[in-house]
């Protein structure tokens, strides 16, 4: 197992400083970058791991508090353990700070995230990769096809609202992306159900997008998250074998 470090690190954007975790091999050499953008739960110390296991696959992994703008991580307190049966009372504090987060100001920050990784030591040159769950996976999409010329590979996992009939709905970037995408759906997903699915995929079809969309069967939206009562070890597993074989052909 290949060791890791970890360190807070400040990212100037348009808006303030966003503060983020990055993760990276101990071995002083730069790596290819991947820009990880966190559930609606945000920065934690499971998401911490997650990037260190994704580090020690040997990239320079970059995860930005996304919610910067209400302050620094952790936004919101969360229990060690967060259990969704009770995310009514979760939500009522996370749901107006995620509805503040919209596509233009998203975007403005994932430029700056991007400049940050492309001027950073720990950065092998070339484009980056990209991983986002639950709402991240949105951001993911959002990002490939708002700086196609960056982003060489994008996933998302249990995302929701891809593919809505909102006139600023994520799916509507398919033309301008160029990197290879992939998605693993959660299964009985209502934020994500099955026309969204066929819409989104149709979409990436009609505009040659490389991509490949799979539900992954007994999953519930959330599954990748260790630190929630969702977490499906089996669905994870899947998902870290997908993100690794997606970042090692086009990284």
């Amino acid at each position: 197992m290949t060791a890791v470090q970890g360190i807070s690190v400040d990212i100037e954007t348009p808006d303030g400083i966003a503060d983020a975790y990055l993760a990276h091999p101990d071995d002083g050499a730069p790596h290819p970058a991947v820009l990880f953008f966190v559930d609606a739960f945000g920065l934690r110390p499971a998401i911490r791991e997650m990037a260190d296991r994704l580090a020690a696959a040997g990239y320079t992994v970059l995860v930005p508090n996304v919610f910067y703008r209400h302050g620094r991580a952790p936004v919101v307190e969360l229990p060690d353990f967060i259990d969704h049966g009770d995310r009514a009372g979760t939500f009522s504090k996370i749901g107006p700070i995620m509805q503040s987060l919209t596509t233009e100001l998203a975007m403005s920050d994932a430029g700056a995230y991007l400049r940050w990784l492309e001027n950073d030591s720990r950065v092998a040159a070339g484009p980056v990769g990209l991983n986002g769950y639950c709402m991240g996976a949105r951001l993911a999409l959002l990002t490939a096809g708002t700086y196609p010329d960056r982003v060489a590979a994008a996933a998302g996992f249990h995302g929701g609202r891809l593919a809505t009939d909102d006139e600023n709905s994520p799916h509507l970037v398919a033309d301008r992306v160029t990197a290879e995408l992939y998605f693993g759906h959660a299964d009985n997903d209502q934020s994500m159900p099955p026309e969204q699915i066929d819409r989104l995929s149709k979409a990436l079809d009609e505009a040659g997008v490389r991509h490949r969309s799979e539900v992954y069967a007994g999953a519930s939206h959330g599954y990748t998250m260790p630190d929630t009562s969702v977490y499906n070890k089996e669905g994870a597993e899947r998902h870290w074998t997908e993100l690794i074989a997606l970042f090692g052909r086009t990284l």
